[in-house]
């Protein structure tokens, strides 16, 4: 089963907005009063020295307008980061004379080497269905150093109307993806249908974002393990600085990602320098409670030096070494620093690429063993998918398995509990199959860590937390793919009709999707995701631990999966 773990998620690229769901889903008045769909038909675009001309602190931008939402795409929030910049804390871009094109996305992080990846496919088509119904790919990634710019999508340039911001982290863990790598990241709908102004951008990865060269390289170097966080804290300024000429509120600012970006909206939380960038947030399966050690990252960074041939006194050369070399190079250290986990399945924890713990820029792990106090005022949502990363995609036979072969299944990750774990889900989800009971059992590695954030934020006082569970099945493929992880985004996005491979143009998927961002938009307009058109969603608490299900109908269960994870949490000694 380990083949079907499907990590990661990333998006983006335009396409023409919603037709017109009058019918379906009546727009809630807690949302806005421009907040009606409409219908593009035929588009209109222009791009316009006059028209479509904004003023930035480095220069004029020329984006252009379609069909009343005006988008701006690769815009510089910083410098290029090669050279003597690699590794450093970001710094303003170089200002430009006369107008300068923002028409298209920018560069994207240097990927990590391809090295461990088996590229002979011998003609199989693994990954087709998952590629296919996130949509993939719809825009040109190229990779480069100098890849910190921003995209944007607003109602209005130029104006004196000041609508909410929502900032989009995207996913891919801390090592891969780009804010335009899937079609749901695409704003127009969400900018359009709700009258907010949506961002997101690209940042450093990997190597290039969170190496921590302190040890190596001193002070130099002393910030150099969390790069890739100040990148993001760059594009939060950027925007304070910015976002009121683009017809957006600096005071009133989510930021919000899924997978690795919902890992950068806890690590947000968690960091001084974001602290009143930014008043809600929103974790989408990204159920972040610990950042790195100090020890395992500066270990990576040693393995790394090891592998150049380089010693320690020439850390300054690892600024000059090429990208390629440079990237496989990381990929090898990575290999070697990787542990094993002392828990069954993994989490957010001492592998791979993320931010550290250093005192400074990250002082403390974002909810362990608590939630923290700076981010104490600041509103909350975060869930998970219900099956995540064990599901039916790229997997045609998987309805056949046997209550036989489930059962081997969990026994392997949980011993001696098996039968006590299958009942409890049992009950829970009546009516699931096997594979449909395996997957959700399978899920509380995802659940068990993203309870934990709402418990903990809810501990804390302040603003409320707010959990849920994404549920909706997609009819492609025979119902077989389940509610995988990254499928919720496009409906988070308003995007379930230009992400028609997902919807299947069903009319259940227009209207979840109007149910889903008209929350996530009620949350950052007035820090509250409840509207009319979805049943009432309480505050996530330690006694009642309210939850809702984003389904068909939507509902609200208390302290859903509570005996099987309590069974779970036992076993893993938690």
């Amino acid at each position: 089963m380990g083949g079907m773990v499907v990590l990661g998620s990333e998006l983006a690229a335009t396409a023409c907005a919603s037709t017109n769901l009058k019918s379906i889903f009546k727009s809630s008045r807690a949302s806005s009063p421009q907040s009606s769909v409409v219908s593009c038909g035929r588009g209109k675009v222009i791009a316009s020295d006059t028209a479509t001309t904004v003023e930035t602190s480095s220069g004029r931008v020329r984006g252009y307008e379609r069909n009343g939402v005006y988008v701006f795409k690769g815009l510089p929030y910083g410098a290029s980061t090669s050279g003597a910049l690699r590794f450093m804390p970001p710094e303003r871009p170089e200002p430009w004379t006369g107008i300068r094109n923002t028409l298209s996305y920018g560069r994207v992080c240097p990927l990590q080497g391809s090295v461990h990846f088996n590229t002979d496919g011998r003609n199989l088509a693994n990954g087709d269905e998952d590629a296919f119904l996130l949509h993939r790919g719809p825009a040109v990634t190229v990779p480069g150093e100098d890849c910190l710019r921003v995209n944007i999508w607003t109602p209005e340039i130029n104006g004196s109307h000041k609508r909410p911001v929502l900032v989009y982290m995207h996913g891919g863990g801390f090592t891969g993806g780009s804010g335009h790598d899937l079609l749901s990241y695409d704003g127009e709908s969400l900018a359009r249908n709700h009258d907010v102004v949506l961002v997101n951008h690209n940042h450093r990865l990997n190597v290039y974002g969170y190496l921590n060269l302190e040890a190596i390289g001193g002070e130099t170097f002393a910030k150099s393990a969390n790069v890739g966080m100040l990148d993001i804290v760059a594009v939060l300024e950027w925007v304070q600085t910015h976002i009121a000429s683009f017809g957006g509120d600096p005071d009133n600012v989510t930021i919000f990602g899924q997978s690795g970006g919902g890992g950068k909206v806890a690590a947000l939380m968690a960091m001084p320098a974001a602290k009143g960038l930014f008043h809600r947030a929103i974790i989408q399966s990204g159920p972040f409670l610990r950042a790195l050690s100090p020890d395992y990252s500066g270990r990576v960074a040693e393995l790394l030096i090891a592998e150049l041939g380089l010693s320690n006194s020439q850390v300054r050369d690892l600024q000059k070494i090429s990208v390629d070399r440079l990237s496989a190079a990381a990929a090898e250290a990575i290999k070697k620093a990787s542990t094993p986990s002392t828990s069954l399945h993994p989490r957010y924890g001492e592998s791979d690429w993320g931010p550290t713990v250093d005192g400074k820029i990250l002082p403390h792990h974002p909810f362990d063993p608590e939630a923290l106090a700076i981010s104490a005022n600041v509103p909350l949502i975060t869930g998970t998918n219900l099956n995540e990363s064990v599901n039916g995609l790229d997997h045609p036979g998987i309805n056949s398995m046997t209550v036989n072969e489930m059962t081997r299944l969990v026994r392997e990750s949980y011993h001696g509990d098996t039968e006590a774990i299958i009942a409890a889900y049992r009950r829970e989800y009546p009516r699931a199959n096997p594979f449909g009971l395996y997957p959700v059992i399978e899920a509380s590695q995802w659940r068990i860590p993203a309870f934990a954030q709402a418990a903990r934020k809810a501990a804390v006082g302040g603003a409320p937390a707010y959990a849920y569970i994404y549920a909706w099945r997609t009819p492609v493929l025979d119902d077989r793919p389940g509610t995988f992880h990254a499928s919720e985004i496009s409906f988070v996005f308003d995007n379930a009709e230009i992400c028609d491979h997902y919807s299947a143009g069903d009319p259940s998927a227009f209207v979840l999707s109007r149910q889903m961002s008209t929350a996530w938009v009620n949350i950052a307009r007035t820090g509250n995701p409840n509207h009319d058109n979805l049943p009432h969603w309480p505050a996530y608490a330690a006694e009642t631990r309210a939850t809702m299900y984003f389904d068909e109908p939507c509902e609200v269960r208390y302290d859903p999966e509570g005996q099987g994870l309590k069974i779970i949490k036992q076993v893993e000694g938690e």
